[in-house]
């Protein structure tokens, strides 16, 4: 998509969880579970809940950024059942080994982020706060398209042919 003129952004708090893997390769998986409305008043990875098997942390701030070129797909997402918004974990190369990199609620932008093969990028349900403020924009800037015929003329007449040729 071509982003001309960001119009809006919104904040949003992502909680992350790490979970014990089932797997020789790896300790633990790691993925976005929830967005929350705002910015929540703790420190980024702080510990939420958790037990032998599965933490969950408050990974950090992110901003959802609206762009009038972007309607369409927000429209879809709010329009397809359960809305969402993609969030987009990338190795931190430190501890913790992830950082909140991206979030987004357009979809075709959230699947080109899955491109990266080293990030970790899921989609978590859309706060109802949030699923409004998208609802508001959409309204605000969706511009409708109609479709209109262009006039082609009649093309028997511009090869030259007569009205007997034509029958």
């Amino acid at each position: 998509m071509s982003r001309i003129e960001l119009l809006s952004r919104i904040q949003v708090g992502i909680v992350v969880e790490r979970r014990k893997a089932g797997s020789p390769w790896a300790d633990f998986v790691w993925r976005p579970i929830s967005a929350l409305p705002g910015v929540p008043d703790a420190v980024p990875w702080t510990v939420i809940e958790g037990d032998a098997e599965r933490t969950c942390f408050y990974g950090g701030i992110a901003q959802i950024e609206l762009h009038r070129s972007d309607v369409p797909g927000y429209r879809e997402n709010l329009i397809g059942g359960d809305a969402l918004l993609w969030v987009v974990l990338r190795p931190s190369g430190r501890e913790p080994p992830y950082e909140v990199a991206a979030v987004t609620a357009e979809p075709r932008e959230g699947e080109a982020f899955a491109e990266a093969a080293t990030d970790i990028v899921d989609t978590v349900p859309m706060p109802e706060p949030v699923r409004a403020a998208i609802a508001a924009f959409v309204a605000a800037h969706e511009v409708e398209h109609t479709l209109a015929k262009r006039e082609c003329g009649n093309l028997a007449a511009r090869l030259g042919a007569t009205a007997k040729d034509r029958k």
